[in-house]
C-alpha cells in the first residue's frame, strides 16, 4: 500500500493512540492527507501548538455519534482508522447509555458514512475487555467489533473493507497502571487489586505499527490479535515503587484478575502467522483462500495473559516504561 496516494482519516485522533499514530505516520509512512477528527477543540488546539501542524495534517471537531458530520469528514478519505471510544471502565459503568451511544452507535455511524463514501480500508480498534466481557465497556467493544465484522456482507463484491484489531494494556496510555503508581509514589504507598493479576503489554508505537501493517494485509472481516507478552502487576509495582508500601483494595466491579485475548470458542475459528493471530469471520461471504498458508490452533487453545509464553523481564519491562 503506497500511503502518499492515500487519504487517512482517524476518529478520536488526539487521543493516546492517535497523536502517536499521527507522529509515526507523519515520520515513516508521508501520506497525502491525515485527517484528525474529534470532539474536543482543546486537545486538537494543544495537538497544534505541541508541533502538529504539519501541513498534510486537517482537524475536524465532530463526534461519532453525528453520521452526518462522520460522512462530510469522510468524503475522498481512503482509509479510516476508527480509535473514538469511552474507554474508562467505571465510567462506562457509570455511565452506560452514554458508552453505548460512543462504543455502539457510534461504530454504526462509521461504518454507514464509510459504505456511503467509497472508504477502501477500515480498521477499528477493539480490547482484549471484548473477549468474554464482564464490564460494560468490553461488552460495548465486542458489540462494535461484530458490528464491523458483518459490515462486509454490506460492502459487495469491490466495496469497503472492515475489520479489527484486539490488543492489551498500553505502557502510559491515558487511565493506565503507570501513571496512577507515579502519582502515588511521593505518597510512599501504591494500591494493588490482587497481586494475581496478570495483563497483556504494548507500547503504543508497538499498537500503531499494527494498526498499520494489518491495513495493508487485511482482506475484510477479520479481528487482528498481536503476539504480546505479559507481565504481573507485582513485578511492575516492584520495579516502579520498590521503596513503597503496597495497599490492597481488592478488585473492582468490571475488573478481571487475567485478560484473554482469544477464547476457545473463537480459537476455532483462528490462525496464526510469526508475529500474531488472525480471528476469520464464520459468515458465508468470506473467502476461503483468505490465510490460506497460516497455522490452524490445536484444540482448546486459548490467549491469556496468565498462560501466556511470553513474560516480560525486568529489562524488557523497564524499557517499554521508557519507550511509554
Amino acid at each position: 500500500m503506497n500511503w502518499q496516494d492515500k487519504t487517512t482519516l482517524i476518529t478520536g485522533g488526539t487521543g493516546s493512540f492517535g497523536k502517536k499514530f499521527v507522529e509515526v505516520m507523519l515520520a515513516e509512512y508521508k501520506p497525502k492527507k491525515l485527517i484528525i477528527f474529534s470532539r474536543d477543540e482543546l486537545k486538537q488546539h494543544e495537538m497544534r501548538t505541541a508541533g502538529f501542524n504539519h501541513v498534510s495534517l486537517r482537524y475536524f471537531i465532530g463526534d461519532v455519534r453525528d453520521e452526518a458530520r462522520l460522512r462530510r469528514a469522510m468524503n475522498g478519505v481512503d482509509i479510516v482508522v476508527h480509535a473514538a471510544a469511552l474507554k474508562q471502565v467505571p465510567a462506562c459503568e457509570y455511565n452506560p447509555i452514554e458508552a453505548i451511544m460512543t462504543n455502539v452507535m457510534g461504530a454504526k455511524n462509521v461504518i454507514e458514512a464509510a459504505l456511503d463514501c467509497g472508504v477502501s480500508h477500515v480498521l477499528a480498534m477493539s480490547t482484549d475487555k471484548a473477549t468474554a466481557p464482564i464490564n460494560l465497556y468490553g461488552a460495548t467493544k465486542l458489540v462494535a467489533e461484530k458490528l464491523f465484522v458483518q459490515a462486509n456482507a454490506y460492502r459487495g463484491k469491490e466495496g469497503t473493507r472492515f475489520a479489527c484489531v484486539r490488543y492489551g494494556n498500553v505502557v502510559g496510555s491515558r487511565g493506565s497502571v503507570i501513571p496512577l503508581f507515579r502519582k502515588q509514589r511521593p505518597s510512599g504507598t501504591i494500591t494493588i487489586t490482587d497481586e494475581r493479576m496478570t495483563r497483556f503489554w504494548i507500547t503504543l508505537e508497538q499498537g500503531v505499527k499494527f494498526v498499520i501493517s494489518s491495513i495493508e494485509t487485511m482482506y475484510g472481516g477479520e479481528v487482528f490479535i498481536p503476539k504480546i507478552p505479559s507481565m504481573n502487576i507485582m513485578d511492575l509495582a516492584k520495579l516502579m515503587a520498590p521503596e513503597c508500601d503496597i495497599q490492597m483494595i481488592g478488585i473492582r466491579p468490571g475488573e478481571k484478575l487475567h485478560e484473554s485475548m482469544i477464547s476457545v470458542d473463537e480459537a476455532r475459528q483462528a490462525v496464526e502467522l510469526n508475529d500474531r493471530f488472525v480471528i476469520k469471520p464464520a459468515h458465508s461471504w468470506w473467502e476461503a483462500a483468505n490465510w490460506e498458508g497460516a497455522e490452524t490452533l490445536p484444540d482448546g487453545f486459548s490467549y491469556s495473559s496468565d498462560t501466556n509464553d511470553q513474560w516480560l523481564t525486568t529489562e524488557e519491562l523497564q524499557r517499554m516504561i521508557d519507550e511509554g
